[in-house]
């Protein structure tokens, strides 16, 4: 008996270690949640919120194993690594662990992507509306596409690129709280965003505004694929594929992987009452042009994407437009706890 006994409780031990939480612990319960998806996007949030708490979670990814918090456990942030595998895995075993009590929680998701020059430039800050998933369709070798198909990409179970899709799959379009988004851009709109040298020179290569204008904060909707697209005529198809998912209320701004991935992991855990989906903000800085000026070189547009110079200004202005809407919530959390203020 003593043996049983004993390994019962090696497995009970175990058990607790795993988890790190023994039975009479507290769960966390930050007013805000920090989303990045890889370590420069981390950075500023951690040094300038000093998250130096480390709380590791099971599940989460092996290179981002810790959720880092404040000393008093106000701001925690999530890094999810990059990828919608990543995103939806790390976000759902944060939303599921028992380490914290994320009922209260906002979620801002804060990371870099490509950006349009119709709606941007370089360093654009914007605060998205619809999330949109960009690689659930069928697609054709464009070679291969009827010629009056403008692309070979087309809507799962459609006759052709233009028609919408009857969205089988539930995680082709979301739509965030309008609200949330509204109070974050009165919040940051008048935010001074940072540029480079370098990509100050790039922007002046597009002839129209806003490309070729200093980056402002604005709202504008997101793209999410794990296939990471360049140049004008996919970007065209992107514009397109927003309008037709969001029945024309959506208009497409910058391109990214993760987003719809880590939301529907947070409706998930929203359905089950772990969290409320609806305290969810998604902001995206623009570090490149998704496609290059006319007259430019479609290929150098990819393959040489960080000669724009985009990436540590998109970084920084990630911080400089999220941090309103941060700090309000935690300086005013009784007008913020029971929902979004007017």
């Amino acid at each position: 008996m003593r043996g049983i006994q004993k390994v019962s409780w090696i497995v009970g031990l175990g058990a607790v270690l795993a988890t790190g939480a023994w039975a009479n612990e507290a769960p966390i319960k930050p007013k805000v949640v920090l989303i990045s998806m890889f370590a420069p996007e981390a950075q500023n949030w951690i040094e300038r919120l000093e998250l130096k708490h480390k709380v590791r979670v099971p599940g989460l990814a092996g290179e981002y194993p810790d959720i880092s918090c404040s000393n008093d456990q106000q701001v925690c942030l999530l890094t999810t690594g990059m990828g919608q595998t990543n995103a939806a895995a790390s976000t759902l075993a944060l939303a599921m662990s028992p380490k914290f009590d994320l009922r209260k929680s906002y979620f801002l998701i804060a990371g870099i992507a490509g950006i349009s020059p119709h709606q941007g430039t370089i360093g654009t800050a914007a605060w998205a509306h619809y999330l949109v998933e960009f690689g659930t369709q069928w697609e054709l070798d464009s070679r291969d596409a009827p010629k009056e198909w403008p692309t070979g990409y087309l809507g799962i179970n459609t006759k052709g690129p233009n028609e919408k899709p009857p969205l089988d799959y539930k995680t082709e379009v979301f739509e965030l709280n309008p609200k949330l988004q509204a109070k974050a851009f009165a919040l940051s709109q008048k935010v001074t965003l940072s540029e480079s040298k370098e990509s100050a020179a790039w922007r002046l290569k597009y002839p129209q505004a806003p490309a070729n204008q200093p980056p402002v904060v604005t709202r504008c909707d997101t793209l999410a694929g794990n296939t990471w697209f360049s140049g004008t005529r996919l970007s065209e198809r992107a514009e397109v594929w927003t309008r037709l998912l969001t029945d024309n209320k959506g208009v497409y701004c910058t391109t990214q992987q993760e987003d719809n991935s880590t939301y529907e992991a947070l409706l998930r855990a929203s359905r089950e009452g772990l969290v409320d989906v609806q305290r969810l903000a998604v902001l995206r800085a623009g570090s490149d042009f998704d496609r290059p000026a006319p007259g430019a070189s479609e290929v150098d547009n990819l393959l040489k994407y960080a000669d724009q110079g985009g990436f540590v200004p998109a970084l920084e202005n990630l911080y400089r437009a999220g941090n309103p809407l941060v700090q309000d919530i935690l300086k005013n959390w009784s007008s913020w706890e029971h929902g979004v203020p007017q």
